[in-house]
């Protein structure tokens, strides 16, 4: 007799956001942990959330420069991992706090600072176990036209320009009025 294996349900990056569910506009971001640029472009983020309180939802897809920054896909690793536990952004924001130190032994230190629990979370991460969520980003990222990180999307409609709080806010508003513009015209009809 064969015991079924049973399927452990592993919440991946494309289903985590912050923000309001049913926000009208969705800014979605490719990065990794060790870029300086993305670190820059989280702060940002963390502005716009607050300013556009229940207007945005927020979403972080992992895109590793393996070639550049050899920890960056272990770092999305660690970010999926905590997600399990419902720490996917208080890890999120650790690894950006702590890019210069993200080696594996780091990783386990940084998890216990964003408040994970999961005795195997070394394990995981040496055993590869979120490996395929942090590619199955990589491989969406590529497909959508990503070549470089911070790589933002509006609404799924790719932003051009360097993403800063005033980029970021004008491009926002103008998908708001166009939102607003929609409803609008759907009332009167």
């Amino acid at each position: 007799m064969a015991f079924k294996k049973e399927i452990e349900e592993i919440i991946e990056p494309k289903d985590i956001f912050v923000g309001k569910k049913d926000a009208p506009v969705t800014l979605m971001e490719f990065g990794e942990y060790e870029n300086e640029d993305c670190a820059k472009a989280n702060e940002v983020v963390k502005q716009l959330l607050e300013e556009y309180e229940g207007k945005i939802r927020f979403n972080f897809r992992h895109f590793p420069l393996t070639r550049i920054h050899q920890r960056s896909m272990k770092a999305g690793e660690a970010a999926v991992a905590a997600a399990q536990e419902g720490k996917f952004w208080e890890m999120h924001n650790v690894l950006f706090n702590n890019r210069r130190n993200l080696g594996t032994t780091s990783l386990k230190l940084h998890s216990k600072e964003a408040g994970v629990n999961n005795k195997k979370f070394l394990d995981d991460l040496v055993n590869g176990v979120f490996g395929w969520q942090v590619q199955d980003d990589l491989k969406e990222g590529i497909d959508r036209g990503v070549k470089e990180v911070p790589a933002f999307f509006i609404n799924d409609e790719p932003f051009t320009g360097k993403p800063t709080f005033a980029n970021l806010s004008a491009a926002i508003d103008a998908v708001l009025k166009k939102v607003k513009k929609k409803s609008v015209s759907k009332q009167r009809a």
